[in-house]
């Protein structure tokens, strides 16, 4: 569990719900506890992820995947415990905020975890390949696959702050947007990056026949997309906040990062 979830990674994640939190003056501790409920859901996942039967990765931020390092049994159980110990942190006494919030939290993150987010968009990526498909349900498997734990981190400080249900929606989309230019960014760098730079073997997306909008658009095209999804981001966040120089800081590293 260690080893999966502490080396290595940019934490990206949880930087967005504090740079949400910030605008919404939500204490700094709170959302550090949250924070490592979705680093723990987000280590869970490409430890399965990296599995044989799955995406078959050997390399996983600079290092060998769990599942050669111990075993895949013991990957597989490192996995399925950190997905618990997700709520565990939510439900936790030391995480000071009001119950029906923490209870509103744990569904919130339940639908991100399961079918209707990471694993149903793990599901779709591996069903997708070899295959041809459309723009709108490669777009719908990103955001299932990656843009569904970025929603909850957005929409976070939204619930504690007990919003609306149309501004949690509204925080939701954001976070979507932004999952959906860190899949492309990730994307990028598989199609053109280096695998020693990168933390992970790159050129495997083409190899694998996957689905994504770079083999749909192309490389300058998806490019292109990209930009065009990070001024829509702007654009919505501008409509509630002008305090968001720390997360357009944020969104420029997810579009220039090359690891």
């Amino acid at each position: 569990m260690e080893y999966g979830l502490f080396p290595g990674g940019k934490k990206i994640r949880s930087k967005i719900l504090i740079d949400i939190g910030a605008i919404f003056k939500i204490n700094y501790k709170t959302l550090i506890s949250i924070g490592a409920a979705v680093e723990c859901i987000h280590a869970y996942s490409l430890i399965h992820d990296d599995l044989p039967c799955m995406d078959d990765d050997k390399i996983r931020r600079g290092k060998i995947s769990t599942h050669i390092k111990f075993g895949e049994s013991t990957a597989v159980l490192a996995g399925n415990s950190l997905l618990t110990m997700a709520f565990e942190i939510l439900v936790s006494s030391s995480l000071k905020i009001n119950e029906k919030i923490k209870v509103d939290l744990v569904k919130k993150l339940s639908e991100t975890s399961g079918h209707l987010g990471i694993a149903g968009g793990q599901y779709l990526d591996l069903s997708f390949e070899k295959k041809k498909v459309s723009k709108s349900k490669i777009i719908d498997m990103e955001i299932k696959k990656t843009g569904k734990l970025f929603s909850f981190c957005c929409a976070v400080p939204v619930i504690i702050k007990r919003k609306s249900n149309t501004q949690i929606k509204f925080f939701e989309n954001i976070g979507s947007n932004i999952g959906l230019l860190f899949q492309i960014a990730d994307d990028l760098i598989d199609f053109k990056g280096s695998t020693v730079i990168a933390g992970k073997l790159t050129g495997k997306d083409k190899k694998k026949g996957k689905a994504t909008l770079i083999s749909l658009l192309g490389y300058q095209n998806a490019i292109k997309y990209a930009d065009k999804i990070k001024s829509k981001i702007i654009k919505d966040l501008n409509k509630y906040s002008s305090n968001t120089n720390s997360l357009n800081e944020t969104l420029d590293y997810i579009l220039k990062r090359n690891k």
